[in-house]
């Protein structure tokens, strides 16, 4: 594979999507100092795909040296932008769909992004039932399925539980 900078270098490789790479690296390594879930969990992936696309939709980490990835001010933007909410999805596509207009055909950084969206909306994983002992009263029991003896079992999107995961991790960084 070739760097994204090929000046003078020549060669018709495939380009590497550093950005990408490296706003998952930073939303891993948040991750890993927060100590919140195992590396290996889907759990984890689902807040790493959620961190690593709210960064890098964001453009936070921009050119910065990662010893300086996040300064004081971009934990502080990255802390509004995770806040758990209904409004996290519709940025994202918004975003994604601009990001789209403004990128050559094949961006590789956008085509992983992109995948990241993908998995983080069609994936669902089992949730805990927060409202299981009494539901909110502005919201019907819908997506759960009884179980057994009265246990309900919530699916939910991979996003809805990874966002609140990274929110957490930037809070303890």
């Amino acid at each position: 594979m070739r760097p994204e900078d090929t000046r003078g270098t020549g060669g018709d490789g495939l380009p590497v999507p550093m950005a990408w790479l490296y706003t998952e690296y930073t939303a891993d390594e948040l991750l890993r100092t927060g100590d919140l879930m195992e590396p290996t969990t889907l759990e984890f992936r689902a807040g790493r795909d959620a961190l690593a696309l709210t960064i890098f939709l964001s453009g936070l980490l921009g050119d910065a040296p990662l010893s300086r990835a996040l300064s004081e001010a971009r934990v502080d933007e990255l802390r509004l932008l995770t806040a758990y909410g209904v409004t996290w999805r519709s940025w994202v596509c918004e975003r994604l769909a601009e990001s789209e207009r403004r990128a050559g055909p094949g961006d590789p950084d956008l085509a992983l992004a992109r995948a990241a969206w993908r998995w983080l909306e069609e994936t669902e994983l089992l949730a805990a039932d927060l409202d299981a002992i009494v539901p909110a009263p502005w919201e019907p029991v819908a997506g759960g399925t009884l179980e057994g003896e009265g246990e309900v079992q919530v699916w939910t999107p991979a996003w809805q539980l990874g966002l609140p995961l990274g929110h957490l991790a930037v809070h303890l960084c």
